[in-house]
């Protein structure tokens, strides 16, 4: 199986070559370690299901593909090359269209324990210091504001908002310091609060500096 999962590691590698918005192929190994690690503490049975969804979570994400459905395809055609059976793409598909932000904003989506520990691993490089790098790249690839103190974060993020335009330090507020209480399994929930403790500290210096206080 390692062989099959080199060859899709370098197909990611490949189609992300170009993104530049934190969403690159930096993140999918990330994403992928911390996904192998909890997943030594969960005693999860499909490791290679694991690996498989965390290199091509982001490949079909609408955030990324221009085609999600030709992105799908192609995703599809490039795992039955390289032998990975019916079941286990299901498996695999599964997890990845469930288990973005987004996806569960309006209602709660089920995902097996490999899909649980893959979106813990991806939430989790969404936040600590990692996350505050991310967080700044994302919003300079789209031209946002990175902090602005006449606009106030929203209560709530919902599908329909989720995507309209608000400010770097926002979306810490809105989001951010939210994840660690979303984390699926008690690996992420420990690793998660530490990293949110950390973003914590950096906001409150980066407004105490915006303001001369510090």
């Amino acid at each position: 199986m390692q062989r099959q999962i080199e060859a899709i590691e370098q197909f990611v590698r490949t189609e992300l070559a170009a993104e530049h918005s934190g969403h690159g192929f930096d993140h999918i190994q990330r994403v992928v370690n911390n996904a192998c690690l909890i997943q030594q503490k969960e005693l999860a049975t499909d490791l290679t299901t694991i690996i498989l969804a965390a290199l091509l979570h982001d490949v079909i994400d609408e955030k990324i593909a221009t085609d999600v459905e030709q992105a799908r395809q192609k995703v599809k055609t490039k795992l039955t090359e390289n032998g990975i059976q019916d079941g286990q793409q299901t498996a695999i598909f599964d997890i990845i269209d469930h288990m973005s932000f987004s996806k569960n904003l309006n209602q709660h989506q089920t995902l097996s324990l490999e899909g649980q520990i893959v979106q813990d691993a991806d939430r989790l490089d969404a936040i600590g210091a990692i996350g505050i790098g991310r967080t700044f790249m994302y919003g300079g690839a789209h031209d946002g504001v990175a902090y602005d103190p006449e606009i106030q974060p929203r209560a709530e993020l919902t599908k329909e908002n989720y995507r309209e335009p608000s400010t770097v330090i926002n979306h810490f507020y809105e989001k951010l310091f939210k994840l660690a209480a979303t984390m699926n399994t008690q690996a992420a929930r420990e690793i998660a609060q530490a990293r949110t403790d950390f973003m914590h500290q950096f906001v409150d210096q980066y407004l105490a500096e915006w303001t001369g206080q510090r």
